[in-house]
Order: structure tokens, then sequence, then C-alpha cells
């Protein structure tokens, strides 16, 4: 399931597009998006290339990121111990 969308809505949504742009149009369509896609797919990873290479040349950490993902991967791991811990007793009474 794909953003909740199930195959009915898939197939009006393809009907629509079908009857507003023809059938000849559609491939132009999907490769301008496509295009348009690896457009900002790109730009997205000069810009984190760009920001990674000034923090090595500023002497900026970037393991800080690492640590605060590895501290929330425990509190979340934590949360989840404790969730099954409760729900233990309510699930063996069902």
């Amino acid at each position: 399931m794909l953003l909740f969308i199930g195959a009915p809505e898939v197939m009006i949504v393809i009907l629509i597009v079908v009857m507003l742009f023809g059938a000849d149009k559609i491939p132009d369509i999907a490769r301008g998006l496509g295009k348009g896609m690896r457009q900002v797919k790109d730009a997205t990873n000069d810009i984190k290339r760009e920001i990674n290479n000034s923090a090595e040349k500023n002497g900026i950490d970037l393991d800080v990121t690492k640590d605060i993902k590895k501290e929330i991967d425990s509190v979340k791991e934590n949360i989840s111990e404790k969730i099954e811990d409760f729900s233990g007793p309510i699930k063996r009474k069902i």
C-alpha cells in the first residue's frame, strides 16, 4: 500500500490522467517528472556534499549526529521495552 492508497484509487487516478492528457502525452509527462526528480536529488546531494566539505575544512565534528542518533535509538528501545512490560498482562487477559 503506497501512502494509504489502494488499487482502486490508483486506477481512478490513472483513468483521470489518461482522460485529461491522452495516452500519447503520458510518457512525456513521466519523463519530465523523472528529470525533475533527478535534478532535485542531485541538488540535494550537492548541498549535502558542500556542507560536509565546509564542515571538514572548519574542523566541525560530524560524528555528533551519530551520537545523537545512538541516544535516540537507545531511548526508543527503552520505551518499547516499557510498553511491552506494560502490555504483557493485558495480552494475557485477552
